[in-house]
């Protein structure tokens, strides 16, 4: 099986195979809000893609993690604890990038499990 799900015309947000599903990279939608809110509003759009591939975050397998900041790190860990399952916490990876627009703070890109 392969699917698309939220296809434009530059980018489907994510796309589904054999049992996988790959997000795009995911940002927030109000970038004027600090490290946490943007946090907050891309794990909510991270939520929303899995629940439209028939999965969920218990079953995410890698999570990489873009911060244009290293000091946001913190601010980022703490919402990060607070959403993700206990005892699935998945492979991660954080590194310090530029970001297209220069308001981003985080963008992550997700690969998961499909139920």
């Amino acid at each position: 099986m392969f699917q698309r799900i939220d296809v434009g015309a530059r980018m489907s947000e994510a796309a589904v195979h054999n049992g996988t599903v790959y997000l795009a990279g995911q940002i927030a939608d109000d970038a004027s809000q600090d490290i946490e809110g943007q946090m907050r509003q891309v794990l909510a759009a991270i939520d929303a893609l899995l629940s439209k591939a028939g999965s969920d975050k218990s079953r995410i397998l890698m999570a990489q993690i873009f911060l244009t900041d290293l000091a946001d790190f913190d601010g980022m860990n703490r919402v990060w604890d607070a959403w993700v399952v206990p005892n699935h916490t998945p492979c991660r990876a954080t590194v310090q990038a530029a970001l297209a627009k220069p308001d981003w703070k985080v963008e992550i890109v997700v690969t998961a499990a499909v139920v």
